[in-house]
């Protein structure tokens, strides 16, 4: 592991570091935000998943999430949202390939060799994590933005036991039934949908659900709204009778102006969830 950089921030650290990957085979990179607990034990984590076109960087430059993981002090994994790199597969289109990873491992060429998010995340970046920092594995929580919201909440559900809590801003809700979802699902898992399945939030919810509290924002200005599909996702809950809360919050869309506005109450959501015995 290589250390890119390392910065003081908020009487913690925030760091940028790459590895070499055997899950995606390339280079990744994710940032790591430490408070000041970490220097004297182990500290509960808060995974962040970006959205479309993002990387590390976005959500660790621009949600202003530091500022009340170190009041609570917590952890966050600020994680790509896709392989990157010479020899890696990509597309033209924004929404497909590098930048777009949709949280999910590949079966169909081109994407198969690298395109291998789901394992990425549940297994090898935590492992080294553990192996490398003072983060407590037995206290994670989970949150992201858009795909990464998708993310969240389809790692969340898929990963019995492993996250204390799950929120979501915007996320992408019902990818089946999305025109952000099936162009993606059938590139990388082909077209039979039943595949589909373990990678849409809101089928997962009716089939398992979550076995804790489950925060969602979204913005009733949210420019991308029909394509997120809050209301699939809230009948599934309804009918499942999911301890959650979902929110439409109004006037606001879908930037980071909208997440830095929330970010507060999520991570103090979460924080209640990690420090509960």
């Amino acid at each position: 592991m290589e250390t890119l950089s390392e910065n003081k921030a908020f009487g913690g650290t925030q760091g940028v570091y790459r590895h070499a990957s055997t899950a995606t085979s390339c280079d990744m990179t994710f940032g790591l935000f430490l408070p000041e607990e970490a220097r004297d034990g182990m500290v509960p984590v808060l995974w962040y998943l970006s959205g479309l076109t993002c990387t590390h960087e976005n959500a660790m430059t621009k949600a202003g999430a530091q500022t009340w993981a170190a009041e609570q002090g917590i952890a966050l994994v600020f994680p790509d949202t896709s392989p990157r790199g010479e020899g890696v597969a990509d597309d033209e289109a924004y929404d497909l390939g590098q930048g777009a990873g949709f949280y999910v491992n590949a079966t169909q060429t081109p994407w198969a060799p690298h395109f291998n998010m789901w394992d990425y995340l549940a297994d090898e970046l935590p492992a080294l994590l553990g192996d490398k920092f003072a983060v407590d594995l037995n206290r994670q929580a989970i949150t992201g933005h858009s795909m990464g919201g998708h993310g969240a909440l389809t790692l969340a559900m898929g990963l019995p036991g492993r996250f204390r809590s799950v929120s979501a801003f915007a996320p992408i809700c019902n990818p089946s039934a999305s025109d952000w979802g099936r162009k993606q699902l059938t590139a990388y898992l082909g077209e039979d949908e039943a595949n589909w399945a373990n990678h849409d939030a809101t089928l997962m919810m009716r089939k398992t659900g979550f076995n804790g509290p489950v925060l969602i924002d979204t913005g009733t200005a949210d420019q991308f709204i029909d394509l997120l599909q809050p209301e699939a996702l809230a009948q599934a809950v309804a009918e499942r009778r999911q301890e959650a809360t979902l929110r439409l919050q109004p006037g606001y869309d879908h930037s980071y102006f909208f997440i830095s506005s929330f970010i507060e109450e999520h991570i103090a959501f979460h924080a209640d969830a990690l420090y509960r015995d």
